[in-house]
């Protein structure tokens, strides 16, 4: 069975970024979690529909096989505080958002929280350029 919240689901060199961002941060003293990494087609058509057809909040505007995470190169981490993660973007939690962004990008990620629509702060992934189209049609090889 897949963990989605597992390291080893990832890309090795995606892991390996992952790994080495979780490490960085906590020698600066932030305690991360991931919350998700490969996630299959059908389990992002079930994200997709929560706001939509199901009830929730929308947290995301990708289908299944539009998401980086179904390539095994996007994973979602959040800190914790105290052992309870923040979610909350605003005020001094944005500050530890925007550090953790930085420390992501320091080791090579993309940080979904720099995008203009739809920012995705538990977001980072390692396309090493390549768009979804490549991965969709196969051309993107880790």
């Amino acid at each position: 069975m897949i963990d989605s919240r597992n390291p080893d689901e990832l890309a090795p060199a995606v892991r390996a970024m992952a790994e080495a961002f979780i490490a960085v941060c906590k020698a600066q003293g932030i305690d991360l979690v991931i919350t998700s990494t490969y996630r299959d087609a059908e389990k992002q058509d079930a994200l997709y529909a929560l706001g939509r057809t199901k009830p929730g909040k929308v947290v995301t505007n990708a289908k299944g096989g539009q998401s980086f995470h179904n390539w095994r190169v996007a994973f979602d981490a959040v800190p914790l505080r105290g052992g309870k993660p923040v979610w909350n973007t605003r005020g001094d939690d944005g500050k530890l958002w925007e550090k953790i962004g930085a420390i992501g990008e320091a080791v090579g990620l993309e940080w979904g929280g720099r995008w203009k629509k739809f920012p995705d702060y538990p977001h980072f992934q390692c396309t090493n350029g390549r768009s979804l189209a490549d991965f969709q049609k196969g051309e993107a090889h880790e």
